[in-house]
């Protein structure tokens, strides 16, 4: 199942904060982008122990 997969990616899941980025976000950016906008815009830790999720400009796809 896929949530078997994500208990191996991130066995510490339970203790990761999660944060969805609402918006339309380029997903082209690619990581270093993605992470330096986390880091500008929100003021967070981008290597902190959290998962950002990105919506793209279709509400379907995530990064």
């Amino acid at each position: 199942t896929i949530f078997g997969i994500v208990i191996k990616m991130f066995p510490n899941i339970n203790n990761m904060k999660i944060y969805l980025i609402c918006g339309k976000t380029d997903l082209r950016k690619g990581i270093d982008g993605l992470a330096a906008l986390v880091t500008e815009a929100f003021s967070l830790d981008a290597y902190d122990n959290a998962i950002f999720l990105f919506c793209g400009t279709r509400s379907d796809r995530f990064k």
